[in-house]
């Protein structure tokens, strides 16, 4: 007899899919996402999902063995599609025999998803649109991700409850979809699984846990921070690849603002080539994210955060936080 009848009831088919305790899955910050956090994530009933990242196929093997020495529950591997090794990351899932890959960061390449089904794991893609779902499930997609702009880290322009509206009416019945951006709360996860999510994705309300090896610094940051603080980069010229970032705002932000001024000048003046001007931009983007989450530098690093980062105060373990959410949608179902 289930502890919360009536969220695994409504839970149910996310549940079997993920093959979970409860259908919440953790989602995939790159520096956080890792062992330990995963491990505790899943073993709490949750469903924790490795961030790939930049990670080369080496570094990724290690880190799933290193997870399974620290749990025997189901987890996940998010692989970001664009990543030049995509296909041999894909084997080291079938090497460990990864029951689940998320596949994020734009539409996956040509035979991707063939070479994930045929070792026999389940995909789970990410859709800005209805009709790209639509078209990611009709290829092979098992089980879709919606996730909306109050999410932190990279994120599209609409907000999780219109794209809830949007897109569970017309896909909730013959499909999985699982809910993400801004939950904080179990209050929350009751209204969509009302609306015919089959669970939900929360990144922020685990990334301070205290299993979470992110810097105390990062963690402090977070707890002080209010929804408000959570802002979007801004692309200050169009040729220059910026997809927005929430993150908490800082000296970093700033920045990062002036250094794209910097660069479309020197692309004007003819001083470089575009190729060299967007991976600059890259690489002044890449290493903000582990400075503040594993140094603790959180006035230049890129504190990436949600705007659910207000309704976080302290660090608690990922246990007591699953724990809490389970109960505040049991509570908030039951009132109904």
């Amino acid at each position: 007899m289930t502890e919360f009848p009536k969220t695994h009831a409504l839970m149910e088919r996310g549940t079997d899919f993920l093959g979970s305790e409860h259908a919440v899955l953790c989602g995939a910050m790159s520096w956080v996402s890792e062992r330990t956090l995963v491990s505790a994530i899943s073993n709490a009933g949750g469903f924790g999902v490795i961030a790939c990242g930049a990670m080369t196929p080496d570094l990724l093997d290690t880190e799933i063995a290193a997870t399974k020495a620290l749990t025997s529950k189901p987890f996940g591997v998010n692989l970001i599609t664009m990543h030049p090794q995509l296909f041999d990351l894909i084997d080291i899932c079938a090497k460990h025999g990864v029951t689940h890959v998320v596949l994020a960061g734009g539409i996956p390449p040509k035979g991707s998803v063939e070479a994930i089904k045929a070792f026999g794991a389940k995909v789970i893609v990410f859709a800005p649109t209805l009709a790209l779902a639509k078209k990611l499930l009709r290829s092979g997609g098992d089980a879709l991700v919606i996730e909306g702009m109050e999410a932190g880290g990279h994120i599209g322009p609409v907000s999780t409850s219109v794209l809830a509206q949007e897109f569970l009416p017309e896909l909730s019945e013959d499909h999985l979809v699982f809910v993400a951006g801004g939950i904080g709360r179990g209050q929350a996860i009751a209204s969509y699984l009302e609306m015919g999510a089959v669970g939900v994705q929360l990144g922020t309300r685990f990334a301070c846990a205290q299993e979470s090896i992110a810097h105390p610094d990062f963690k402090k940051a977070f707890f002080r921070a209010n929804a408000r603080d959570a802002i979007t980069s801004v692309q200050v010229d169009p040729r220059l690849p910026v997809i927005p970032v929430r993150a908490l705002k800082n000296k970093g932000t700033e920045e990062f603002t002036a250094k794209q001024i910097e660069v479309a000048k020197r692309l004007d003046s003819g001083e470089i080539e575009m190729g060299e001007a967007q991976l600059q931009i890259e690489h002044f983007w890449a290493g903000a994210l582990r400075r503040a989450v594993i140094d603790g530098d959180v006035e230049s690093g890129s504190i990436m955060a949600g705007q659910s980062v207000g309704m976080l105060k302290e660090e608690e373990p990922v246990a007591d936080i699953m724990h809490k959410l389970m109960l505040q949608c049991e509570e908030a179902l039951s009132k109904r």
